[in-house]
């Protein structure tokens, strides 16, 4: 079995779970309990990494799924297998250097090394801080070494670890799942996570891209502009009475696949998705 993972191409997904999923983190804090998924397609109940991670499979690649508890991506790696493609899970916490060394080990050991790498790590940290505690003062540290940990010093280290065995190879791709609050500073609303890290997150994109494209290692930062159709998302409010913002997984899944698929004369370095019936940010 390890020698038909290994003639596979290796696609790696940082975050494959969603805080949004029937039982995710953010679905408990804003709806207080599971939601019932039953109605979604398969490619929407894990959100962004989920549909990207079916998406890579479904062409042949073997993915692996890492998520900080191996158990939260079970479900998302049955799902792969259910359709006769390849995928295992390991657990990486995206804040700690010798997680992040002990997970490609492994990934390399049981599938090889990998061709595409998609940074799709999320966090939550802000999200539950009261109504009037927007200002930077009410901020607790914690919530920033948090977001810096997974916007700045995690992507920082995954690069480290990833990047020259692909510039060595002469080939790959490093494509990072970001959003609007990446284009510039901005203030922290209630409700709303310390986002502003996001903008080195870019930075970084912008400066791996100058860095590495001439070994011919493909960097792109997406903007995913707008919000993912899943489980948690599906059931807000505002979701319900205008369904026309819903972003589809699957479609952004599609636009990741299509960088890496992209011609070497003509890459893209950025890209933002926005739904047709809202004003794209910036």
């Amino acid at each position: 079995m390890l020698l038909v993972f290994m003639s596979k191409p290796v696609a790696v997904v940082i975050g494959a779970t969603s805080k949004w999923q029937s039982d995710g983190r953010n679905t408990h804090l804003v709806h207080g309990h599971d939601i019932d998924d039953s109605d979604l397609p398969v490619s929407a109940r894990w959100g962004v990494g989920g549909a990207i991670a079916q998406k890579f499979a479904s062409q042949g690649f073997a993915v692996a799924l890492t998520t900080r508890t191996a158990s939260n991506a079970e479900p998302l790696q049955q799902a792969i297998r259910d359709a006769g493609q390849t995928a295992i899970t390991v657990e990486l916490d995206l804040s700690s250097k010798a997680s992040i060394e002990s997970a490609f080990a492994s990934i390399r050991a049981e599938l090889g090394e990998p061709e595409v790498v998609v940074l799709n790590a999320g966090y939550l940290e802000g999200r539950d801080l009261p109504a009037g505690n927007e200002l930077l003062e009410h901020v607790p540290d914690e919530i920033f070494d948090t977001a810096q940990d997974i916007a700045v010093r995690g992507p920082f280290l995954l690069a480290k670890e990833v990047l020259p065995p692909m510039r060595e190879r002469g080939s790959g791709s490093f494509l990072i799942t970001n959003n609007a609050a990446s284009l510039r500073g901005r203030k922290r609303y209630t409700g709303q996570s310390l986002y502003y890290p996001r903008v080195m997150m870019r930075t970084l994109a912008q400066v791996l891209t100058e860095e590495y494209s001439e070994h011919g290692v493909h960097i792109a930062n997406v903007i995913v502009d707008g919000l993912i159709d899943s489980p948690g998302t599906r059931a807000l409010p505002m979701a319900q009475q205008k369904p026309e913002i819903i972003m589809n997984p699957a479609a952004i899944a599609d636009a990741f696949f299509y960088l890496h698929t992209q011609d070497q004369s003509c890459w893209t370095h950025e890209l933002q998705l926005t739904p047709y019936s809202t004003k794209p940010s910036f």
